[in-house]
Formats: structure tokens, sequence, C-alpha cells
């Protein structure tokens, strides 16, 4: 972590939900942060998809540790999307996440699914235990899949693996794939952790945060909307369409430079 003055925990306790963008490169980590933002995360998806490779395997694991690790140098909070900790083992996941910690990492998500499926939450209840042992400060994001993957998928069977996580250590509980507002409220209500969702299709941040919502995430969506841009910036250009407004080659070579002196100071 870099200068920001609130903690990453105090991100979360404030009046409006925090908005994470999460970014697949370091220079889209860089804007982000340039842009003004308190957080950045990584987004597996994104890592992944931008190797060629399909999410959710642990094919990015080297990748994102490695973004990881430079984006700690930013002066911004970063939490890393880690998966299911890349292992079944509660030990070794809690030693990935302490070597994380002493780069300065602020946060994990940790999936509750493998392989496209829910898994025991017991075996998620240990690695969260294990991290906290470990890694006291860090801020632990124990994802619910259940309406992710379209299975158990009812708000009680949220909240009861939400609470299995909460008992075990959690800091927060993201539930991607909830979408219905009525929904969003019970589980809010119904867990004492900070409850992150994915960017809304149809509900705004502060709509959002009147559910009870804490964080936004933008998940994928960044990567996604980046590679559309880019394939409609080169039609426009093929086409003799007007050519889309873009940051100046300079202000951008200018960004990088100036981390990379900071990153060799």
């Amino acid at each position: 972590m870099g200068t920001t003055m609130t903690t990453f925990r105090e991100l979360h306790e404030q009046s409006a939900p925090l908005v994470l963008p999460n970014a697949w490169d370091l220079g889209f980590a860089l804007a982000f942060a340039d842009a003004g933002f308190a957080a950045v995360g990584t987004t597996s998806f994104g890592v992944a998809a931008s190797a060629g490779l399909p999410d959710g395997d642990g094919s990015s694991r080297t990748a994102t540790l490695a973004l990881a690790a430079e984006m700690c140098r930013l002066p911004v909070h970063v939490t890393a999307d880690i998966e299911d900790g890349y292992s079944d083992d509660p030990g070794a996941v809690a030693g990935l996440v302490a070597e994380l910690a002493g780069q300065g990492l602020a946060g994990v998500n940790l999936e509750d699914s493998a392989a496209g499926r829910l898994v025991d939450p017991a075996v998620v209840a240990a690695k969260v235990a294990a991290i906290r042992l470990r890694s006291p400060a860090m801020f632990v994001n124990a994802r619910v899949d259940n309406f992710w993957f379209g299975e158990q998928a009812s708000v009680e069977e949220v909240l009861q693996r939400a609470r299995t996580y909460a008992d075990a250590g959690a800091d927060g509980i993201f539930v991607p794939g909830l979408v219905q507002p009525d929904d969003i409220r019970r589980i809010a209500a119904g867990t004492p952790l900070p409850l992150n969702v994915l960017a809304h299709p149809t509900l705004s941040v502060v709509e959002l945060g009147a559910l009870g919502v804490r964080r936004v995430s933008s998940g994928s969506l960044p990567y996604r909307a980046a590679v559309d841009a880019a394939v409609n910036a080169v039609q426009a250009l093929q086409g003799g369409s007007p050519l889309p407004a873009a940051t100046a080659y300079a202000d951008m070579q200018a960004r990088l430079v100036a981390f990379r002196r900071h990153r060799a100071g």
C-alpha cells in the first residue's frame, strides 16, 4: 500500500459504498490510481483473458501474484482476486497470503467454488481461519458463489455460508450474481460483514448503498469494455468514422516513466 490515509477497512465503513475498479495489468492499475480511486483490485478473468486463457482454473496464478506485487507500489490500497487460494491446503493458502501481506497487499478475495461448483463451506472456513491467524491485518473478502453458478441459489443458503465465513474470521462477504434488490437488502441485513456485489446492470452505486451494499466491484467489466472499445476504435479508423478521444501518448508515457522512477527509488 502507498500513502493513502484512510485504511482499507475504513473504506467499507463510509457513508457511500467503496467503488473498486479491477485491473488486469499495471498500465490499467496506474490509470485507475491516477483517476483518484482509493483502492484497486485485480480481476482473475481479465488477467487470464489477456493471456488467452480461460478463467477460474488457477491459470492466472503466476500473473496475478506478479501483478499484485507491482500494484502494491502504487499509492492506493490493493486487493487481489486469488480465486480459491490456488490450493486445498489452508496452510498453503495462508502462506501465500502472508507473502502478499509482506509486499503490502491490503486484501484478498477467496472463492467458495472450484471448477464451477460450490465446495464444502468448512473447507473455505478453514482457509479463512488460517489466513486470519497468519495475517491478522489482511482484509479477507469471502466470496459466496451460490448465485454466480446457480447452485443452492437462495438468500437463506447464502446467509448460512456467510455466517460460517464470518465465524471463521472473514472481514467481508462478496456475492457475485446478486441482482434482485430484495435479495440484496436481505443479505446485507442478514450478515454483520460488509456486503460486496458486482456492478449492477440497473441499480446505481447510490441505490446499492441504500440497500445496504458497502462495496461495488467493477469485476471484469472494464476489461470487457476495453476490448470492445479497442475493436470499435479500429473499425472507426477502417470505416472513416470520427476516431474516439483518448489520453495522449505523452501523458501515458509520463505516467509510466514516473512509476518506473518511483519503483527504482
